[in-house]
């Protein structure tokens, strides 16, 4: 099993910025992708960013030149510093990590989730 812990959400005022953070702990043999999904209300959960242990990483077009995805690989955690946010970035950000297992399966992990509010 495999736990994913995020942290750094909260509230600030357009042009400000956060850094979330996500902390995976467990028994697995890799983690091959880490990356954020986001999910306003009323709205289907989207992607923000993802990472990959090894490659470039992916920005959806509405964070791009904004947000900046980042691994620390001994740690096994993925922040994501945001910059320039705008009230339409409020949403609930989720980790997600796809890890291999000891029996060579990839699984999809999700955090638990940690709200980003965007005052104008």
């Amino acid at each position: 099993q495999v736990q994913l812990v995020e942290s750094g959400g909260g509230l600030v005022q357009a042009g400000g910025s956060l850094r979330l953070s996500c902390a995976a702990s467990g028994r697995f043999f890799s983690i091959d992708v880490m990356g954020w999904y986001r999910q306003a209300p009323g709205k289907q959960r989207e992607l923000v960013a993802t990472q990959p242990t090894s490659g470039s990483a992916d920005y959806a077009d509405a964070v791009k030149g904004r947000f900046t995805i980042s691994r620390d690989n001994a740690k096994n955690t993925v922040y994501l510093q945001m910059n320039s946010l705008k009230p339409e970035d409020t949403a609930v950000y989720y980790c997600k990590a796809v890890v291999t297992t000891y029996r060579y399966v990839h699984n999809n992990y999700w955090g638990q989730g940690t709200q980003v509010t965007v005052s104008s």
